[in-house]
């Protein structure tokens, strides 16, 4: 009578050790019903779902003496049918994968997360490092850590875990994304950025502003306004208006001083390896844009225009305006134009004219926000450089590093 037993294997890892037991348990026609393996630090950790024919122990001594010849620890535990039964049920049952972003990984952020997992009433299946080897004495500032969970079972309240995964993250300073472990996580073709606070880390009208003598005006309608305190539309005509008479010449002096985002350079050059195709809709100004696509090498621009009369501004912005309507539909326009879904699409922003962005794209990202935004989009990201967002795509740092 066959027999189901759990095999597992510990002890210092090297080349052969999975080859040699396999080929010693295929002597006896054994059927290996779930198998999986890791390696931590030069630790091997194996584990054997098996059906064992009727020459059980016999195999069992086998086996152990084979563990000794190759300098493993290894172990049996029986496994009942019912046990079986119950395992064979649960594959069924809904799977996310869960993305832990730090600047280093430490114990009380494993421990928190999973307590809020297991309270929800999700298990832990697998955890992966995605993120490179860690330099314990390097500093935080631009390091950058990941670990990704994977989950199974079904939880009944997600508002209810996502208010808890957000409580750790405003505890710890850490960034937690959960996502569905569907078909388009890993294909994903499109992605969408929003250009001011987002690839660059200043609001470029702020800065033509200062050039203008306005600079403080500007820049209070436009923290508003990022903030979803006042209509875009509205706020954007009001802070042009107030540009009128400037030279030109001061859009390329902004231009050529842009401080390009933590990550930007690295996350477009991996990208564009990857060959996905990349946006930038944006709010601001198509002049800044196309400096952007030349750079970084993005397919596509839309954003809005600025009115210049011989060699000024003339305060006015051409029609239609890129606001948050405009940018949800220039997402479903891109769709449809390279022929893939909306679930393949990624769109990441900080302000509140990306919300609608957001929501319509498969995976919609608050990119250091305002706090409207990051309470309102289902990913947000506040502690790492833009080029996290490779790990919520399920891109190792080791598969980037080979771009």
């Amino acid at each position: 009578m066959s027999e189901l037993v759990l095999i597992s294997v510990s002890g210092k890892d090297r080349p052969g050790v999975t080859a040699a037991l396999t080929e010693f348990l295929s002597g006896y026609a054994v059927d290996i019903l779930d198998i999986g393996q890791a390696v931590i630090h030069d630790s091997l950790a194996l584990g054997l779902l098996i059906n064992i024919p009727d020459a059980g122990e016999s195999l069992r001594s086998a086996v152990l003496e084979l563990g000794d010849t190759l300098g493993v620890n290894i172990s049996f535990v029986p496994v009942s049918e019912a046990s079986y039964a119950e395992w064979t049920k649960n594959q069924g049952r809904p799977r996310f994968i869960l993305t832990l972003l730090a600047r280093k990984i430490k114990a009380s952020h494993i421990a928190k997360v999973s307590r809020v997992i297991a309270d929800h009433g999700l298990n832990i299946d697998n955890i992966v490092r995605l993120s490179g080897r860690v330099n314990v004495e390097e500093d935080l500032e631009g390091s950058k850590a990941c670990v990704e969970f994977s989950l199974k079972g079904e939880h009944e309240n997600s508002r209810s875990l996502r208010s808890g995964l957000m409580q750790v993250c405003s505890e710890l300073e850490i960034d937690i994304a959960i996502q569905e472990d569907g078909i388009f996580r890993r294909h994903r073709r499109l992605i969408c950025f929003d250009m001011d606070s987002t690839l660059i880390t200043t609001e470029v009208i702020d800065e033509l502003a200062a050039l203008a003598g306005v600079g403080e005006q500007v820049a209070a309608i436009t923290s508003r306004a990022m903030a979803g305190e006042l209509d875009f539309r509205q706020s954007l005509h009001e802070r042009v208006s107030l540009l009128k008479g400037l030279s030109a010449g001061s859009l390329k002096q902004v231009a050529d001083a842009l401080p390009l985002t933590e990550g930007v350079e690295h996350l477009f050059k991996t990208l564009n390896s990857l060959g996905y195709k990349t946006a930038i809709l944006s709010g601001g100004f198509d002049f800044f844009g196309k400096v952007l696509q030349e750079k970084l090498g993005v397919d596509y621009v839309f954003a809005n225009k600025l009115e210049i009369e011989g060699d000024k501004l003339t305060g006015k912005v051409i029609e239609p305006i890129v606001d948050a309507y405009k940018k949800a539909s220039l997402v479903r326009q891109l769709e449809a134009q390279e022929g893939i879904a909306l679930e393949q699409v990624i769109a990441v922003g900080d302000g509140a004219n990306d919300l609608e962005m957001l929501a319509v794209a498969g995976l919609g990202i608050a990119f250091h926000a305002k706090p409207v935004v990051r309470e309102s989009a289902e990913q947000s990201i506040s502690t790492l450089g833009l080029d996290s967002i490779l790990y919520l795509m399920g891109i190792r740092d080791r598969e980037a590093g080979r771009i």
